[in-house]
C-alpha cells in the first residue's frame, strides 16, 4: 500500500489546524496532492447509508459501481462489470465482471461480493443490513434476487421492469464496498472504508480531513494524483479565503458573490456545469396552513424567485418552474411556467383561507449539498411570506444535523424546510419525495407529507415502461399536477460550479454533480 510521504502528511496536519481561519498568504500545496474544500463533514463513507452528494463526492474515489456514468454525460459505461445483457422480458440483467480486480483490503472482488452489496442492503435478515434511517437502496427495490452464477457472473432478477435500473447501479448508493471490511468493522464500516477506485482511505480526522491516497494497482490506471485531502468547512468565507490564499487546491459550490472574483483572476480556473438540480422548499403538507392546498399555491405567488435568482444566487441559477429540473430534456414539461411572483394574490388567497397572521416554523441549513446560499435565500423568503401576512420563524441548524431533522418528516415540528436534489433521472426525486409510499416512516423522503394517488399511479407506471415516449409523457402528466398541488415552493434550479488553482490540470465537473478525480492532475 503507499504510504503518505512527509511532506503529505504535514499538509495534511496543516488542513486540520487550519479550518475556522485563512491560511497564510503564502501557503502553497505540494505537488500532485489536490486538497479539496468541502461544505461539510461528511456523514459516513459507506455508501450503502448516505444520501448527501457532499459525500458521494469522496465516495465515488474510493468505489467503484458495476457501471458508471460516461465523462461528460448521464450515458452508462461499464466499470466492474465487462458487459452485460438484458432479456426480453426487462426483468433479468446479467453482467460480466472484471477478472483480478481487488478492493482495498487485498481481497478478491467478483461475483459472491456483488451479492453481498445487494444482499446487505435489501433483505432485512442480512446480518449487516442495518445501513441507516433512510438508506437509498429505494433506488432497487424492483430487485428480486442476486444469483452469483460464477465468480465473474452476476444475475439480478427483477420483480417488473425498470426502467432507470442501469442508471441507478451508477449512482453512488450502487458502489461496491469490500464485504472483508463489513464483517471487520460492522456498523463502523462508515469510518473504515474500503472500495476498488482510484484512491483509498488513509483516514479521516473529524471536523478537519479525510485523506485518500492513490491506488496504484487500479483497475483502470493508477491516478496521477498522488493523494487527495477533503477538508471540510461549512462557512463559506472562511473557505473563500482559503482558496484565496492557496490552502485549497479546488473548492465546489462558490457563492454566488464570489464568482466574479474567481472567474477574473488567472490564477484560477471557474468551472460551470449544467446539471438535474432543484432547489425548493418542502411545505408541511399534513397540518398547519400548508395542508390548504389554496396557502401552499399562495407562497408560491409570494416569493419573488427571480429576485432571490438574480440578486441571491448572482444568476448562477435559473427559476424552477416545477419539480422535474429542465436538464432532463426529454421528461420535462416546457409548457410549464413558473408561479409568477403576485404578493396581491398570495395575500388574498391567505387570508380567504383564515390563515392571515399564521405562525410558521422554517427550517434553514447554514450549507449543504446543493443549498446554495441557503441562510441569504431563507432570509428573502422570510421577508416575501411576511409580506403577505404570515409570521415566520427562522430555525438554523448545521448540515447534518438538519438533515436529521427533516428526513424524518417535518409534521409536528416545522411548517416548511429548505432542500436540494440533484439526481440521475427523472424517476429519482419524485418518487423518493412525492409518493405516499414515500412517507418517512415508510422509508422515504417525503418529508412534508404529501399524496395524490393519481400521482402515485403515475410514478409507478413511469418507472416500469421501458419506452422512453411513454415515460415522458406520464412525467409530464405528474408534473402538471404536482405544480397544481405546490407540495413544496419551486424556486430555483442551479448551474453547479466549483474553483480550482490553475495549477490543477485535466479536471471537470461532471452532469451528475458527482466529482471524478481519476484523471485530474497538479504537476509542479
Amino acid at each position: 500500500m503507499l504510504r503518505l510521504n512527509k511532506g503529505i502528511a504535514a499538509l495534511a496536519l496543516a488542513a486540520i489546524t487550519a479550518i475556522g481561519f485563512a491560511a497564510p498568504a503564502t501557503a502553497q500545496t505540494p505537488p500532485n496532492v489536490l486538497v479539496v474544500g468541502q461544505i461539510a463533514e461528511p456523514a459516513a463513507l459507506d455508501p450503502h447509508t448516505v444520501t448527501a452528494v457532499n459525500d458521494f463526492r469522496i465516495l465515488m474515489n474510493i468505489y467503484d459501481g458495476l457501471v458508471r456514468y460516461k465523462s461528460g454525460t448521464l450515458e452508462v459505461e461499464p466499470a466492474l462489470a465487462k458487459s452485460w445483457t438484458i432479456s426480453d422480458d426487462g426483468l433479468s440483467y446479467t453482467f460480466k465482471l472484471r477478472e483480478g480486480v481487488k478492493f482495498h483490503d487485498g481481497t478478491d472482488f467478483n461475483a459472491e461480493a456483488v451479492k453481498f452489496n445487494f444482499d446487505r442492503m435489501l433483505k432485512d435478515d442480512h446480518p449487516y443490513h442495518d445501513t441507516g434511517p433512510f438508506p437509498l437502496s429505494f433506488f432497487f427495490s424492483s430487485i428480486a434476487d442476486v444469483t452469483a452464477v460464477d465468480a465473474s457472473t452476476v444475475k439480478f432478477t427483477l420483480s417488473e421492469p425498470f426502467a432507470p435500473f442501469l442508471s441507478n447501479l451508477a449512482y453512488p448508493t450502487g458502489l461496491i464496498v469490500s464485504p472483508a471490511a463489513v464483517e471487520k468493522y460492522g456498523k463502523d464500516f462508515g469510518r473504515h472504508p474500503s472500495g476498488t477506485g482510484p484512491f483509498m482511505f488513509k483516514d479521516w480526522v473529524s471536523n478537519a480531513s479525510v485523506t485518500l491516497e492513490r491506488n496504484p494497482d487500479y483497475w483502470d490506471g493508477a491516478a496521477p494524483l498522488e493523494a487527495v485531502i477533503y477538508r471540510p468547512i461549512t462557512d463559506a468565507n472562511t473557505r473563500v479565503a482559503e482558496m484565496l490564499s492557496g490552502g485549497l487546491d479546488l473548492m465546489v459550490e462558490v457563492p454566488p458573490d464570489n464568482v466574479g472574483t474567481f472567474a477574473s483572476d488567472p490564477a484560477f480556473t471557474l468551472y460551470e456545469q449544467a446539471g438535474p438540480h432543484l432547489w425548493f422548499l418542502i411545505l408541511n403538507a399534513k397540518e398547519g396552513p400548508f395542508a390548504n392546498k389554496e396557502v401552499r399555491q399562495a407562497v408560491n405567488y409570494a416569493v419573488n424567485k427571480q429576485a432571490l435568482v438574480d440578486n441571491v444566487l448572482q444568476g448562477t441559477a435559473t427559476v424552477a418552474d416545477g419539480p422535474t429540473p429542465p436538464a432532463f430534456n426529454w421528461a420535462h414539461d416546457d409548457s410549464l411556467s413558473p408561479y409568477p411572483y403576485d404578493p396581491d394574490k398570495a395575500r388574498q388567497m391567505i387570508k380567504d383561507a383564515g390563515f392571515e397572521g399564521a405562525e410558521i416554523t422554517f427550517y434553514v441549513t447554514d450549507g449543504g449539498s446543493g443549498m446554495l446560499d441557503p441562510v441569504p435565500m431563507g432570509t428573502a423568503i422570510q421577508a416575501d411570506l411576511e409580506a403577505v401576512g404570515l409570521k415566520v420563524k427562522i430555525e438554523t441548524y448545521e448540515w447534518n444535523t438538519f438533515l436529521g431533522k427533516v428526513n424524518p418528516g417535518i409534521e409536528g415540528k416545522a411548517d416548511m424546510a429548505e432542500m436540494a436534489w440533484m439526481t440521475n433521472d427523472p424517476d429519482t426525486l419524485p418518487f423518493l419525495a412525492l409518493r405516499t409510499e414515500a412517507f418517512p416512516d415508510k422509508g422515504g423522503f417525503n418529508s412534508g407529507y404529501y399524496s395524490n394517488p393519481e400521482v402515485d399511479a403515475l410514478l409507478e407506471k413511469a418507472r416500469t415502461s421501458t419506452d422512453q415516449a411513454e415515460r415522458a409523457t406520464l412525467y409530464k402528466q405528474m408534473q402538471q399536477i404536482v405544480v397544481d398541488d405546490a407540495p413544496w415552493l419551486f424556486v430555483a434550479n442551479w448551474k453547479q460550479n466549483a474553483v480550482a488553482s490553475a495549477r490543477v490540470k485535466d479536471f471537470a465537473l461532471e452532469p451528475s454533480f458527482l466529482l471524478d478525480l481519476r484523471k485530474a492532475s497538479k504537476p509542479e
